[in-house]
């Protein structure tokens, strides 16, 4: 099985249908006859631009509908970021957002869309965002935008 192919199998069962978890995904491929470790299936979503919604997996960037009426990467990231960030929680350089569980790659990933300049990097787990600045004065822009669309 190629990548190429797997992705576009991807790709097909999110259009088709909503696909909750990972775990979901894997059973819908394993039943088309495609077997794919967990560890694929987050890099392949990666890759496809696929985050995290309430209602599923869902493509974002230039094809796909903004979320919930959004009409820009920075208003998607502030819906996003008020949808699921919980707390915010500064160190140095770095700044980790803590989420609903689940849904800190969807957070990640409309940051990395939103294309911040002062953020060197992210990484996202289950329910915590780690963001990376190159100073404690870029971490700190970032986080009082954040902290204003988290007080509404």
């Amino acid at each position: 099985m190629s990548k190429s192919f797997r992705h576009e199998q991807i790709r097909k069962l999110v259009r088709a249908r909503a696909v909750r978890s990972q775990a979901e995904l894997a059973d819908a491929l394993r039943r088309a006859g495609l077997a794919a470790t967990q560890v694929t299936l987050s890099r392949d979503l990666k890759e496809l631009g696929l985050v995290k919604t309430p209602s599923g997996y869902a493509e974002m960037g230039a094809g796909a509908p903004p979320a919930l009426g959004a009409t820009t990467p920075q208003e998607e990231l502030a819906h996003i970021v008020r949808e699921f960030a919980l707390d915010l929680r500064p160190a140095q350089n770095l700044l980790v957002i803590k989420t609903s569980p689940g849904a800190a790659p969807t957070v990640a990933a409309a940051l990395d869309h939103a294309a911040w300049g002062e953020v060197a990097g992210s990484l996202a787990g289950d329910d915590t965002v780690l963001l990376v600045f190159a100073n404690p004065k870029l971490r700190f822009t970032v986080e009082s935008r954040l902290r204003a669309w988290l007080a509404g």
